[in-house]
C-alpha cells in the first residue's frame, strides 16, 4: 500500500513540476504565462503519454517548452521509479530494499534479484530504439526543413513514438505523410516495440542471440511473451482489415488513395490506436464503424511494461480465454496448455470492470459539463485519455474547464491503474482462519 502510494504521489509530483516549466514565458512562443489548466493539461498528459492537448503544440509552445514536453514524455514513459533508479546508477549510489521494491511493483516483475539489470536492459533498449528511429526519420524530416529543424523533428517524433506519446509539431498529425512508406513504417514500428514491453523485447533479444552464436540449449519463451506477441498479431490484423473494410469508400479518408496507399493508412491506424495517439487520416472524419473500432482497440491498448495504456492484451486474453472455458463448459482457464491462477483472473475481471466504470463515470461528467459536444466524440476522448492514447476527433480544444479537469484525472488514473488496482486494491490481505459458506448464483 505505502509503495503504491509513494509511486502515485510521484507521479503527481513530475505533473506539477512538469505543469510549473509548461506555465512559464520561456515555453510559451508568443512570451506570456500560460493559463494553469492548460500547463496542467499539457502536463498530464505528456507525463501520462497520452498526447491529448487542448492547444496546437508545434506553434503553441516555444523550443524549451516542446523540449520540456519531451523530457516529461520520457520520465513518464520510463516511470518516475524507473528514472529516478537511473539517475542513482549513473551517480553510482546504491538504491535500498524500498526503493527496489517500488520498482518491482512498479515493473510488475516477480522477485527483486534481477531489478537492477532490467533497469540497465531498459535504458539501453530505450536509446537504441529511439536512436534507431531518429535517424530514419531524417531521411524524411532533413529534405523538407534542412539539417538543424529536421534533426528536432526528428528527435521529437522518434521519442513520441517509441514511448506511445503521440505528441506532434503538426496540427493536423501527419495527414500530409499518409502516403509516405518510410514514415508510416518507422512510426509504427517504434509504436508496436514500445507498446510490447521491455520485457518482451529482452526474450526477443536473447533468443536472437542464442541463435546467433548457435549455442545447443534451447530457450523457451515464457507464457507472458506468447502471449502477448500472439495477441498482438491478432488484434493487429484485425484492426488492418477492420479499417480497410471500414473506410474503404470514405471520401474524407480513404477513397482517394489507391490500393496501396489504403493498406497502409489502415495499418497505420491499426497500429496507433493501440495506444500512440498519431494519425495520417483526420479522426473526426472516420465512419461510425471506424470510430468504434477506434474505441475498442484503444479500450484494449498495449501489454504490460511498456509504454502504452489500455486494460492491456493480457488482460483481454485472459477474459477472451475465460468466456472460452465457461463456453465448453470447463472449470479452469488454459493457455498454451498452461492453467491460468484464479486469482489472475479475478484481478483481470477487476481491471476491466474498474476501467469501463471509469470509462462510464468520466463520460457521464463531461457530457454534464459540455452538453453541446455529441456523445460519441465525448466517449472517444474520454477512452483516449484513460488508454493514454492521444487521438482525437478534434474537440478537446472545445471542453470547458470542468471538462478538461474530468480529462486530466482520467489520465492519470489510466497511467497508475494497475498500480492502484494490483497494488493497493488487490494487495494483499491478512490470511483468515473463517471459511464462508458457499451458494449458487443464477449467471
Amino acid at each position: 500500500m505505502a509503495v503504491a502510494r509513494t509511486i502515485c504521489q510521484s507521479f503527481i509530483a513530475v505533473i506539477l513540476i512538469g505543469t510549473i516549466l509548461l506555465m512559464l514565458p520561456i515555453s510559451i512562443s508568443d512570451g506570456n504565462w500560460s493559463h494553469p489548466v492548460t500547463a496542467l493539461f499539457t502536463a498530464t498528459s505528456a507525463v501520462c503519454v497520452t498526447g491529448l492537448s487542448v492547444v496546437d503544440v508545434g506553434t503553441y509552445y516555444s523550443f524549451w517548452g516542446q523540449l520540456f514536453l519531451l523530457v516529461l514524455v520520457q520520465i513518464g514513459a520510463l516511470g518516475y521509479m524507473t528514472a529516478t533508479t537511473i539517475l542513482l546508477l549513473l551517480l553510482g549510489r546504491r538504491f535500498r530494499l524500498k526503493e527496489k521494491v517500488a520498482l518491482q511493483q512498479s515493473l510488475e516483475q516477480v522477485g527483486l534479484a534481477g531489478v537492477e539489470p532490467l533497469i540497465k536492459s531498459i535504458l539501453a533498449t530505450t536509446i537504441i530504439f529511439e536512436i534507431t528511429g531518429l535517424l530514419l526519420l531524417l531521411l524524411v524530416f532533413v529534405p523538407i526543413y534542412g539539417f538543424q529543424e529536421g534533426l528536432w523533428y526528428s528527435v521529437f517524433h522518434s521519442v513520441n513514438a517509441f514511448n506511445n506519446a503521440g505528441f506532434s509539431l503538426y496540427s493536423n498529425g501527419f495527414v500530409e505523410y499518409v502516403k509516405s512508406p518510410l514514415l508510416n513504417f518507422v512510426i509504427t514500428g517504434l509504436i508496436i516495440f514500445g507498446g510490447l514491453g521491455y520485457q518482451v523485447i529482452m526474450e526477443m533479444y536473447l533468443w536472437f542471440q542464442d541463435r546467433w552464436q548457435r549455442r545447443q540449449a534451447c530457450r523457451t519463451f515464457t507464457l507472458h511473451f506468447k502471449v502477448v506477441t500472439n495477441t498482438t498479431v491478432l488484434l493487429l490484423l484485425f484492426g488492418l482489415i477492420a479499417f480497410f473494410i471500414a473506410e474503404f469508400n470514405n471520401p474524407n479518408t480513404f477513397a482517394n488513395l489507391n490500393l496501396g496507399q489504403k493498406i497502409i493508412a489502415a495499418w497505420f491506424q491499426s497500429v496507433t490506436t493501440r495506444t500512440a495517439g498519431f494519425n495520417t487520416i483526420n479522426i473526426g472524419n472516420l465512419t461510425d464503424a471506424g470510430l468504434f473500432i477506434t474505441i475498442a482497440l484503444m479500450f484494449i491498448g498495449a501489454s504490460p511494461g511498456s509504454t502504452g495504456g489500455g486494460i492491456k492484451t493480457t488482460t483481454f486474453r485472459i477474459l477472451f480465454n475465460s468466456t472460452k472455458a465457461a463456453l465448453q463448459a470447463r472449470e479452469e482457464v488454459l493457455c498454451y496448455q498452461r492453467k491460468i491462477p484464479f486469482v489472475v483472473i479475478i484481478k483481470a475481471i477487476g481491471v476491466v470492470f474498474a476501467s469501463a466504470l471509469l470509462v462510464a463515470v468520466a463520460t457521464t461528467l463531461v457530457a454534464f459539463a459540455d452538453p453541446n459536444l455529441e456523445l460519441i466524440n465525448i466517449l472517444f476522448e474520454v477512452v483516449s485519455a484513460f488508454a493514454t492514447v492521444g487521438l482525437s476527433t478534434g474537440i478537446t480544444s472545445n471542453f470547458t474547464i470542468p471538462g478538461q479537469l474530468v480529462l486530466i484525472i482520467t489520465m492519470y488514473i489510466g497511467r497508475v491503474s494497475v498500480l492502484l488496482l494490483v497494488s493497493t486494491i488487490f494487495s494483499e490481505q491478512n490470511p483468515s482462519a473463517v471459511q464462508y459458506p458457499e451458494e449458487n448464483l443464477f449467471v
